[in-house]
């Protein structure tokens, strides 16, 4: 029995009250809750918005597997391990613990990454220039470094990076400012255009030369492209060898600038796209000519694309093609060579001979008669690429150089994106190393300069 002033009387009240209270929380939170997630399912409910799906080109049906990226047994290439020329090891005296002297090391592995230096920092030569008389004949001496160059305040290595930067690297000279910043060297866009014109009137006598190999080459394929000057229509010439590369920018696209690049006597073989001026140079000179197949393969699967009557055309023009890709691997003699030309002619006429009704496929054929001399060039004359894909690549570089910049402004545009985009490719073509190569022509350059000027040897 339990009296009615007892402690745990009490405190019994004290907790049936306290748990009251708390029941009482404890619905108020239970109805809260039911309002926030009732709130919140309505964001949850909203769906994203869906993207619009993209059009898929119908591919043929084919029952082959297909796979994404390389084919199937591609081999792989993985990157050499290269020899360290730096060691660097980490601290190793005290325990991270204790602090007590460690012995030595009980495991070492390596590491090994490659790794580049910084933009290295402006540097500023004093060049000395010494100049005497002889003593035995009396002729006065005049000696500079073959590094320093004949005018300016900037360094060899400057003209090179600022070539590079602008053809190599495809930077504005706005970008370029900043680029030589990080070395300490402030350069204004107008100062780099500057020394790129130094450049290319240094370097000039190069490009002369090239354009000597060009002119006395025996096979070639050249290209073309617009441009403005100046608001002007111009037009971009390229010419490719084995060992050169050559740009011209000119006001026409007629043959005056195949006579003048080539000379109205050239006899050699020129890989082309099938321009009118080609031909006209062509029968003017007695030079030959092989048209690009794959202008003209590419053309034919557009058509077969579109009508039904040209499919056949296609898949002959194709095969004609391929048999004599394959016929010419073995590099056939003379005989052989002139056989399969004439067969392939023969083919080409049968397809050439068939009537078509759609006007693009007439005037498709009409492009065939017109290169029917100039198709097969290559099947006799040893030598000669069917295609003038190498023109068009050398090309591609002053595209995207004209989608930088835009336009040129004048002639001196012109010099800057004639003389340096030439020697740079055929550097390229020729397997050099473009910066070794262009800071040696700049010190040949500048020997040559002084060479020929007199203003160095002071007056007596």
């Amino acid at each position: 029995m339990i009296c009615l002033g007892c402690p745990i009387l009490k405190e019994n009240e004290r907790l049936r009250s306290e748990n009251s209270e708390l029941r009482e929380r404890v619905m108020e939170l239970e109805v809260m809750n039911g309002k926030l997630k009732r709130q919140l399912a309505l964001y949850q409910n909203i769906k994203p918005p869906v993207p619009k799906k993209r059009r898929r080109t119908l591919r043929p049906l084919s029952s082959e597997k297909r796979f994404t990226g390389r084919p199937e047994g591609y081999p792989g290439s993985t990157r050499p391990k290269p020899e360290p020329s730096v060691v660097i090891a980490p601290e190793w005296e005290d325990c991270e613990k204790c602090g007590a002297r460690l012995p030595p090391p009980e495991v070492v592995s390596h590491h090994i990454i490659e790794e580049i230096s910084n933009p290295s920092p402006r540097t500023v030569i004093d060049y000395l220039e010494l100049g005497g008389g002889c003593n035995e004949c009396g002729t006065y001496n005049v000696s500079i470094h073959p590094d320093c160059p004949p005018v300016g305040r900037f360094g060899k290595n400057v003209y090179v990076q600022t070539t590079l930067h602008k053809f190599e690297e495809r930077l504005p000279l706005v970008r370029m400012e900043s680029v030589f910043e990080r070395s300490g060297l402030k350069i204004s866009a107008p100062t780099e255009l500057e020394l790129l014109w130094r450049t290319a009137n240094w370097l000039r006598p190069e490009y002369e030369e090239i354009l000597l190999i060009i002119r006395n080459s025996k096979v070639l394929y050249t290209d073309q492209t617009g441009i403005k000057v100046d608001g002007a229509n111009f037009w971009i010439w390229v010419f490719v060898t084995d060992s050169a590369t050559l740009f011209v920018i000119r006001k026409r696209k007629s043959q005056k600038v195949l006579e003048e690049i080539l000379g109205k006597d050239w006899k050699g073989t020129m890989g082309c796209d099938g321009l009118r001026s080609h031909h006209s140079f062509a029968r003017k000179s007695g030079a030959r000519i092989q048209r690009c197949w794959a202008h003209l393969l590419t053309e034919a699967d557009e058509l077969a694309e579109k009508y039904a009557e040209a499919i056949p055309l296609n898949d002959g023009l194709h095969r004609i093609f391929d048999g004599l890709k394959k016929a010419l691997e073995d590099d056939p003699p003379p005989r052989k060579r002139k056989r399969l030309a004439q067969n392939a002619k023969r083919a080409m006429r049968y397809w050439m001979k068939k009537r078509y009704r759609k006007a693009k496929v007439k005037k498709f054929i009409e492009k065939i008669q017109r290169g029917f001399p100039y198709w097969f060039t290559f099947v006799t004359t040893p030598g000669v690429e069917p295609t003038n894909n190498r023109a068009e690549r050398a090309l591609r570089e002053l595209v995207i150089q004209r989608k930088i910049i835009g336009t040129l402004r004048n002639e001196k545009g012109i010099r800057i994106y004639e003389t340096l985009p030439t020697l740079l490719a055929t550097w390229k073509e020729r397997g050099l190393d473009l910066q070794g190569a262009l800071s040696n022509a700049l010190t040949e350059a500048w020997q040559r300069v002084r060479k020929n000027e007199r203003n160095y040897r002071p007056a007596a």
